[in-house]
């Protein structure tokens, strides 16, 4: 009997330990394949790297051997300057870096390709490029140099050693693992190189981009936790200010606030952020559910936005913009300027669509942006202003508008919002020169509820 069964079983376990075995070899042959084109990927992009970095090299001494009144030659070097360095920060991003410190390299590819995109997209003939700018691009022809040759002394050791960018990637992801690789070393050596060229002049511009906002921007005398609990208290109506807990946030953020809290019980939660100076409330948040389906109509969250507005003490506003998702509302509004809406002030209030009740608010711009401004009076009229447009553009409306274009100066503009090639559009117009500083899409509250009706159809 057993001799039978014997015979009956042996050929079934040897198929299957034969399926296993060829299982393994395919699961190990693919694995295998993997690898090898993870590794291939990584090491085309390494060199790409390399090359791009010694192409910008080359292409910033081109811009600067240019004669300074050859203004068409100079553009078409720096937007080469900006796409060869679009593309090594593409390849940076195809390496396995996330776990090395390589960000200040990033970075300063980064306000590399922002400063000759927003140098070269400027009419060099009524402002050509200044001394401070021509020193910028020797220093950044420098720079590029050391990179290059650094980068180049990574590459000959990586082709001589036969080096493999996937141990790279294991002593990355290993807390164990030793960090003496080659690789890593010798991006860690670039990286901290690049320290020296942090006092690069980039100019107003680039430098508004990466620029933090500090308690040193804004007016008034420093507050206390004291101050902030009762102000907190106040706002809400609590009779008792030590409901309200108060702490100071972290060194070394974008904002210095005082963050306070209050938990109202049941899960629901009211956190406020006030600056450290002047102690003006920048961020407001109810955490609470908004359930059941609208009841209140926009108009109605448009003046319960309004009047918690008002009692906070901010002056009339201009609705800019409602954004309607699930059962809430974002409302913004910014302030007017002798008939003009200043978008760098805008602030957004968020209103629950359930019963109305205010729920958030985000007043960062309003507070950080505040300054003194002179009404600017357009040089050109309106008509004159939509002759800029293009013929298709069907206007809907239009107003005044102050906002900061890519050079990051504040000007008058025209805004003409209305529609062409089937979508919505605003167009800014310069009051003064008629160039046309800004175009964006954007969706109207009507088009928001419609998009929101056929998600909720399917």
């Amino acid at each position: 009997m057993y001799t039978r069964l014997s015979a009956v079983l042996f050929p079934v376990f040897a198929v299957l330990l034969a399926g296993t075995a060829f299982w393994g070899y395919r699961e190990h042959q693919e694995k295998n394949s993997l690898l090898i084109k993870a590794e291939n990927q990584y090491q085309r992009a390494f060199h790409d790297l390399s090359d791009h970095i010694e192409e910008l090299h080359e292409q910033l001494g081109n811009t600067l051997a240019v004669s300074p009144s050859s203004h068409d030659v100079q553009r078409k070097g720096l937007i080469n300057i900006w796409r060869i360095t679009s593309e090594a920060q593409s390849d940076i991003s195809q390496l396995p870096l996330t776990l090395l410190p390589f960000n200040r390299t990033e970075e300063f590819l980064s306000k590399i390709a922002n400063f000759s995109y927003k140098t070269a997209i400027r009419d060099l003939s009524k402002q050509p490029l200044s001394e401070q700018e021509l020193a910028t691009l020797k220093k950044l022809y420098e720079s590029a140099e050391t990179i290059a040759k650094d980068l180049r002394t990574v590459q000959e050791k990586v082709l001589a050693d036969n080096l493999r960018w996937m141990d790279v990637e294991l002593a990355l992801a290993s807390e164990d693992a030793p960090r003496d690789n080659v690789i890593i070393d010798g991006f860690k050596m670039v990286d901290g190189k690049i320290a020296q060229y942090e006092q690069i002049d980039w100019g107003r511009p680039v430098a508004a981009m990466y620029r933090k906002r500090t308690v040193d921007l804004l007016p008034g005398k420093p507050v206390t936790a004291d101050d902030v609990r009762r102000r907190a208290a106040k706002m809400l109506g609590l009779p008792d200010p030590s409901a309200v807990q108060v702490t100071e946030n972290a060194q070394g953020t974008e904002y210095a606030v005082y963050s306070a809290v209050v938990d109202k019980g049941s899960g629901v939660r009211i956190q406020m952020d006030f600056t450290k100076r002047g102690g003006e409330l920048i961020w407001y948040m109810n955490s609470r559910e908004i359930r059941g389906s609208r009841s209140v109509g926009l108009d109605e969250a448009d003046r319960a936005a309004r009047a918690f507005l008002k009692e906070r003490g901010y002056p009339e506003m201009r609705a800019i913009a409602a954004d309607p998702y699930d059962n809430a509302v974002n409302l913004t509004y910014a302030p007017v300027l002798d008939g003009a809406v200043v978008y760098p002030r805008k602030l957004t209030v968020k209103v629950a669509l359930d019963n109305g009740e205010v729920v958030g608010l985000q007043a960062a711009d309003y507070v950080y942006e505040r300054r003194e401004r002179k009404p600017v009076k357009p040089a050109i009229g309106e008509a004159e202003a939509r002759k800029h447009l293009h013929p298709d553009f069907e206007v809907e409306r239009s107003q005044l508008a102050y906002i900061r274009n890519e050079q990051d100066d504040e000007v008058l503009c025209y805004e003409f919002a209305g529609r062409i090639n089937g979508g919505r559009y605003r167009i800014y117009i310069n009051a003064s020169t008629g160039i046309e500083e800004k175009i964006e899409r954007y969706r109207t509250a009507d088009d928001a509820q419609t998009a929101g009706e056929r998600t909720q159809a399917r």
